[in-house]
């Protein structure tokens, strides 16, 4: 059976509170079991890794270059895509669910591409998004560190 992959996105920089709500959502998706995906940079994903990579958990992170070394010192496996910000696609639907932290617009888009795939999204202090006619909002929003794994595990194990 498959380990199940939990995708953790936000900002390349961001603030020391979404810094420790990353890392602790990284020690709990290890705890967990779960495998970590990002897109292997800085800021919320690098603070995700290491949370998880202290847990011992293991982590994936699809970097946008040409160079799998530009990935975080706390990433285990580095994916050099060459595409740039069209990794935040593979990112997005290669998770069984996704929680978005803060994030600016390379995270609204993987928001998307996680919304318009079926992919559970959980949202933690990060985009609000409505249209018409919806019958439940895109983003599950949260607001702790625990509940966010909580919901992404449930919904990831959901057939």
């Amino acid at each position: 059976m498959r380990r199940v992959l939990i995708a953790v996105v936000g900002a390349g920089q961001c603030s020391p509170d979404e810094a420790r709500l990353a890392e602790a959502i990284g020690r709990e998706l290890a705890g967990r079991g779960a495998v970590l995906i990002c897109g292997g940079l800085g800021g919320v994903m690098e603070a995700a890794c290491r949370g998880a990579a202290g847990a011992g958990g293991l982590t994936v992170g699809l970097v946008p270059g040409d160079d799998p070394s530009s990935a975080n010192r706390y990433v285990d496996i580095a994916i050099a895509t060459g595409v740039g910000q069209a990794r935040n696609i593979a990112v997005a639907k290669s998770a069984h669910a996704v929680i978005a932290i803060g994030g600016e617009f390379g995270t609204l888009s993987e928001i998307a591409f996680a919304a318009k795939a079926g992919v559970p999204v959980i949202g933690l202090n990060t985009w609000k998004l409505a249209k018409p006619g919806l019958v439940a909002p895109p983003i599950v929003e949260v607001r702790s560190a625990l509940e966010a794994v909580e919901r992404a595990m449930a919904l990831a194990l959901q057939p």
